[in-house]
């Protein structure tokens, strides 16, 4: 008989459930039903890979799945942290899987990807975070598909030394790391991380591997305010941060942080027009957007705006 799989997030186990209001008629989404869907989550299971599609809820799931696009989980399904708002596995991670970035490359060249996302969870076990994997992972696929663009999406490295400067180093198209929420928050919402922390990640990356692309994406609807989400766009614009996404926050759990409130598609819109006019040269903002969203569509046309800036 098998056993039981533990708590999901043991660490939330005891806390009172947390009501979220009803969800708005703009927040809508299809189950993974398409063939191309089935086809992708069969070969995830054939290679033992993990999407961050599934484990953090993405609402986004049978978009993205049916495109035959998805942003794959490295380094294991179970996180050292626990923040208030990911869906993520929390826990005791196993070992390093030496052969997963092999059997990722090999997924990138079935699906017939040009643009990869890549993210992990968070490794504070190990003493470089897990950028030697990541880097493992940006060389297997670069020989597999050399025409493939990587977009990385890394967590903080908090404490790992040069994990940053080594991994920006190895040249992904895109350096991504997102600040998640405003300043005020992070005690509530991203306990184990710090603001200026991952602020300064991006600003090391982009000085470590010149002209790479920096992204960086946050939450909104946690009860921030518009003020400090504009100081957040500053922020990141004086890091210099070229690529910004923001979505609405969407409960995983009752036990997780609830939803102060659902912004407007119209907010969005004001949002992403205040970052272009701040100079963000790729924007996306809506309610469903999320970090991998699209992302192949929206470097693909930051990769043409630099190269008419260029010309």
């Amino acid at each position: 008989m098998n056993e039981p799989l533990p708590p999901r997030h043991p660490e939330k186990i005891h806390r009172p459930d947390q009501p979220s209001p009803p969800k708005p008629a703009w927040i809508r989404v299809r189950a993974p039903v398409s063939t191309q869907a089935v086809d992708v989550a069969r070969l995830m299971r054939e290679n033992r890979l993990h999407t961050v599609c599934e484990e953090a809820a993405c609402p986004n799931v049978g978009e993205c799945w049916g495109r035959h696009h998805a942003a794959f989980l490295i380094l294991g399904d179970i996180c050292t942290r626990a923040c208030a708002f990911c869906n993520v596995r929390t826990g005791r991670p196993g070992a390093v899987d030496p052969d997963e970035p092999e059997r990722l490359a090999a997924s990138v060249v079935a699906m017939g990807l040009r643009h990869v996302v890549v993210t992990s969870v968070d490794r504070d076990d190990l003493p470089d975070g897990g950028a030697g994997h990541f880097i493992a992972c940006i060389e297997r696929i670069r020989a597999a598909s050399p025409d493939c663009t990587i977009e990385v999406l890394t967590p903080d490295f908090r404490d790992k030394g040069d994990a940053v400067e080594r991994v920006a180093a190895a040249r992904p198209d895109v350096f991504n790391h997102n600040l998640e929420t405003v300043p005020r928050l992070y005690p509530s919402i991203r306990p184990g991380a710090r603001y200026f922390v991952s602020l300064r990640l991006l600003q090391r990356a982009a000085e470590a591997a010149p002209g790479i692309v920096t992204k960086s994406g946050m939450m909104v609807g946690l009860g921030e305010t518009r003020e400090e989400v504009l100081q957040v766009m500053d922020d990141l614009r004086a890091a210099g941060v070229a690529a910004l996404t923001i979505g609405q926050y969407l409960q995983p759990t009752p036990k997780h942080a609830p939803i102060a409130r659902y912004v407007t598609p119209e907010e969005f819109d004001d949002y992403a027009a205040q970052a272009r006019a701040k100079g963000f040269a790729m924007v996306a903002s809506t309610p469903l957007t999320r970090s991998s969203h699209h992302a192949d569509r929206d470097f693909e046309a930051l990769r043409a705006l630099r190269g008419q800036a260029a010309s």
